[in-house]
C-alpha cells in the first residue's frame, strides 16, 4: 500500500494525473494481490480456533503448500519449447542472442506463474544500454504487485503502464511510466526526483499475460480463488487441531483416587513440570490408614484417535483438488488410488490438460508480441515488420507421455505420410527434443557430405590415371 500521491514538477499536469490514477489503481488491488502472494508463499497466518485450543498454538507457524501446488501444477504443464517462424530463419534475426542474454524462456515462465497467482502479469520490452554492457534488447516480467495499467478494449492494448522499481517505508522512490511512444523513468535521490525521458516508436512496449480473461474481467482472474483460500485456511485450522490433539489428547488419561498432590512435588517441595508428570512412568504413593480411602487407586482412559482430524484433512484435500483441476493424489493423505495405465493417468488429469491448453492459447499472443518487439529493438528497427507476424511460440504438449508411447504414436502418423520422417516435424512426432533433432539433422548432413566425397573419389582417381 502506497501512502501518498505524487506530484513531480518535471512531469506535465496530464502525466501527473495518469501517474496518480495508476497509483490509486495499484493501491485498490494491493491487499487482495498481497493476500494471494501470502497464500502462494505459505506465509498466510491461521486464525485462532475458538477457545478450546490453547492460544500458544497460534504461534506454531503452521504452513501448507496447497495454494502453491495449485498454481505450479498448472504452470509446469505450460512450457515453451522454442519460438518458430514458418518460412523464416529466426537465427538470422538473432533469436539465440535474445534467448541467452535475457534468459528469455525463464523470464517468460516467471511471468506465467505470476499471471496464475494474480490473474495478470506484464511483459515489458525496452532497449538496453549497450554502453553498460546490457543486451541490445531487454525483456522483463513484472507482477501485479508492482505494475498496473489501463487496458484499451478497442485496440486490445495498454494505453499506459506504471512500473514501481523501488520503495521505502511504503513510499515510492523509483518508477517507470510507459506512455504512448514515451518512457519516463524517475528515481528519488537525496530527497529529490531525477527524471529521464526516452522517446521511441513502439507505442506502449508492454503486453499483459492474462489468465482466464472474460468480458467483465479483462485482466483475468487468479488461480488462487476464494474457494482455494478458504480450503487452505480450513486445512490449517485442522492441522492446528491435530497438533493440539497430539499434545493433549493422545496421551492416556489417568484419574488418581486416594492420593494428595505431594507425589507431584520435587524433593525441595516445588511442583514438578507438566512434562515431568506426563512422562513419569512410576510414582511411589504411600498408604494412608487414616484416610477414607487408605490405598490410592488409578483409573485409566484410552487416548483419543486422531482419525477425525485426518478425515477432515482428506475432505479438504479433495475439495482443493476439484477446485484446481488436479488429481486427488496431489493433495490427499490417504484414501486415494494411483492410476496404473497411460489411459487412466491421462483421464485423471483431463481437466488440468484442458486448462493448460486454454491458458497457453491466452498467453500466446502476448508472448508473440513481446518476442517480435524485442527482436525489432535488437535489430535496430523502428517497428515490427509485418512478415514477422507468423513468429509464434511452440508450446510443449501438456500431456506427459512416455518416450515409447510418443514414438509409437509418431510412427503411426509417419506411416501415413512417409516424407515427414525427413523433416523436423517428423522427428518431433517421434518424441525427440529440440537438441536431439538438431543433432540428428547435423549428423545427417555430415553423412550426406561423406557420401558425396566417397562418390567423387573414384572419379578423381580415374582422371589421374
Amino acid at each position: 500500500m502506497i501512502d501518498t500521491a505524487l506530484n513531480l514538477s518535471d512531469l506535465s499536469g496530464d502525466e501527473n494525473i495518469i501517474l496518480n490514477l495508476l497509483i490509486e489503481q495499484l493501491n485498490q488491488r494491493s491487499r487482495r494481490n498481497g493476500l494471494r502472494s501470502a497464500h502462494y508463499d505459505g506465509k498466510r497466518a491461521v486464525k485462532q480456533v475458538g477457545s478450546v485450543i490453547p492460544p500458544q498454538y497460534e504461534n506454531l507457524a503452521l504452513a501448507l503448500g496447497w495454494a502453491a501446488k495449485g498454481v505450479d501444477g498448472l504452470a509446469r504443464r505450460c512450457n515453451i519449447d522454442r519460438m518458430v517462424w514458418t518460412g523464416g530463419d529466426l537465427d538470422s534475426l538473432g533469436m539465440p542472442e535474445l534467448e541467452d542474454s535475457n534468459f528469455l524462456f525463464s523470464e517468460l515462465a516467471q511471468g506465467r506463474t505470476d499471471s496464475l497467482i494474480h490473474g495478470v502479469s506484464y511483459l515489458i520490452t525496452t532497449r538496453g544500454n549497450t554502453a553498460d554492457d546490457e543486451p541490445a534488447s531487454l525483456v522483463h516480467s513484472k507482477t501485479a504487485l508492482d505494475a498496473t495499467g489501463e487496458w484499451n478494449t478497442r485496440r486490445r492494448a495498454l494505453d499506459n503502464l506504471l512500473s514501481i522499481t523501488s520503495r521505502e517505508d511504503n513510499q515510492i522512490t523509483g518508477f517507470v511510466l510507459y506512455l504512448d511512444n514515451l518512457t519516463i523513468s524517475a528515481d528519488k535521490i537525496d530527497g529529490k526526483w531525477a527524471v529521464e525521458r526516452s522517446s521511441h516508436t513502439f507505442h506502449v512496449p508492454v503486453d499483459p499475460l492474462v489468465y482466464r480473461p472474460r468480458t467483465s474481467k479483462r485482466m483475468g482472474r487468479s488461480r488462487i480463488t476464494r474457494p482455494v483460500m478458504s480450503h487452505v485456511n480450513s486445512a490449517l485450522r485442522a492441522l492446528m487441531r491435530l497438533e493440539a490433539h497430539m499434545d493433549i489428547y493422545a496421551i492416556p488419561k489417568f484419574i488418581l483416587l486416594g492420593a494428595d498432590e505431594s507425589i507431584f512435588k520435587n524433593a525441595d517441595g516445588s511442583m514438578k513440570t507438566s512434562w515431568q508428570v506426563v512422562m513419569g512412568r512410576a510414582f511411589g504413593i504411600p498408604d494412608d490408614d487414616e484416610a477414607a480411602q487408605p490405598r490410592a487407586d488409578v483409573k485409566q482412559f484410552s487416548a483419543e484417535s486422531p482419525e477425525p482430524h485426518i478425515a477432515d484433512l482428506n475432505v479438504l484435500a479433495k475439495l482443493m483438488a476439484r477446485e484446481t483441476d488436479l488429481p486427488d493424489t496431489d493433495f490427499a493423505l490417504s484414501d486415494m488410488a494411483n492410476p496404473t495405465s497411460d489411459a487412466s493417468y491421462t483421464a485423471s488429469r483431463e481437466n488440468l490438460i484442458a486448462e493448460a491448453e486454454g491458458s497457453m492459447d491466452d498467453w500466446s499472443v502476448a508472448t508473440r508480441r513481446t518476442v517480435t518487439r524485442a527482436l525489432a529493438m535488437q535489430n535496430g528497427l523502428s517497428a515490427v515488420p509485418k512478415e514477422w507476424r507468423s513468429i509464434a511460440p511452440k508450446w510443449r504438449s501438456p500431456i506427459y507421455l512416455s518416450r515409447a508411447a510418443a514414438a509409437d504414436a509418431g510412427s503411426k502418423q509417419l506411416s501415413v505420410v512417409p516424407w515427414l520422417a525427413e523433416t523436423e516435424v517428423g522427428l518431433e512426432l517421434l518424441g525427440l527434443d529440440e537438441q536431439q533433432i538438431q543433432r540428428a539433422l547435423a549428423e545427417k548432413k555430415r553423412m550426406a557430405g561423406r557420401a558425396v566425397l566417397a562418390a567423387l573419389k573414384p572419379q578423381a582417381n580415374a582422371v589421374v590415371v
